[in-house]
């Protein structure tokens, strides 16, 4: 079983258009998708409830979201998708085709939505298995037995949480890189400019190999950016 698992904080928007893409998706494959929610003050759990997929309530942060939704997950593959991010139609055949050829965790490159050609730069430089490209937008897969030797995400991280899992699961396996790509959102970039964003994931990428506090990284992460949660 694979176990699709979503961190949402007040992503009633994106839910509403992604629960149903992967449901239908997902027909023919034994998949359960579960929400697994920070607190939400909008209707993302009851629209989660009413589209039949699980809700678990936990607090605020992401990595104790998908930590919470991961153990209660069913499935010997979990598979971690941003609310506002999209997977190829073909996720469940990919995932399982490249577990059996070895590969334990992995992602897809990234499509921004839109058309603009700067973010097609951006996009580009995915497919190599760099540090910068380890985010959570992508979506990412993992076997169950790895996620639970690495002891999960770590919790105490209040960003960067799927680089650092990625880094140490590498120390153990084999890492995947698609060929296809998922569609990521472009709010970030809407709400900033392409340069704030670009300086302000240098610089976070920056301290974050220099060890830098966690409080520190995201403080100023968001003091560059408007409007990130």
């Amino acid at each position: 079983m694979i176990s699709i698992i979503v961190p949402t904080l007040n992503e009633a928007t994106n839910i509403g258009k992604l629960i149903p893409y992967l449901q239908n998706c997902s027909i023919g494959y034994n998949v359960e998708i579960i929400i697994a929610d920070g607190g939400s003050t909008d209707n993302t759990v009851a629209l989660a409830i009413q589209l039949c997929v699980q809700v678990i309530t936990t607090g605020k942060g992401r990595a104790l979201q998908m930590n919470t939704g991961a153990a209660n997950a069913k499935g010997a593959i979990l598979y971690f998708i941003h609310a506002d991010s999209i997977p190829p139609t073909s996720f469940c055949s990919d995932i399982l085709a490249a577990i059996n050829t070895g590969y334990n965790i992995g992602r897809y490159q990234t499509r921004f939505a839109g058309n603009k050609w700067i973010l097609k730069l951006n996009a580009f430089f995915t497919r190599f298995d760099w540090l910068m490209c380890y985010g959570g937008d992508q979506t990412l897969f993992i076997e169950k037995i790895l996620f639970n030797k690495l002891n999960g995400y770590n919790e105490s991280m209040l960003i960067m949480e799927e680089y650092d899992l990625v880094k140490r699961a590498k120390q153990f396996t084999k890492y995947k890189i698609f060929s296809k790509a998922t569609i990521v959102s472009t709010r970030k970039y809407e709400k900033n400019s392409w340069y704030k964003v670009q300086r302000a994931n240098y610089k976070t990428v920056k301290l974050f190999k220099k060890s830098t506090p966690q409080k520190e990284l995201m403080a100023q992460y968001k003091e560059a950016l408007k409007d990130i949660k």
